[in-house]
């Protein structure tokens, strides 16, 4: 499944690595892509919870605005 995720507080190529590290390690997730110039991470998740990935994003200190 795709999801789509919204995300403020991204100011940097070290902010982006930062966001694709934290869902890069969830499991279940299998693709991630993150865009700083969109402000989103668009990822192939496989049964994992829009809590968890706003959980590890903003574990890292930013915040999560939508998850489609």
């Amino acid at each position: 499944m795709l999801k789509v995720v919204k995300i403020e507080g991204m100011h940097c190529m070290h902010c982006v690595g930062a966001v694709k590290n934290a869902l890069e390690e969830l499991e279940g997730v299998s693709k991630v892509d993150v865009s700083l110039e969109d402000a989103q991470a668009v990822l192939e998740v496989e049964d994992v919870a829009d809590e968890v990935l706003q959980e590890a994003i903003e574990d890292i200190g930013f915040d999560v605005v939508e998850i489609k």
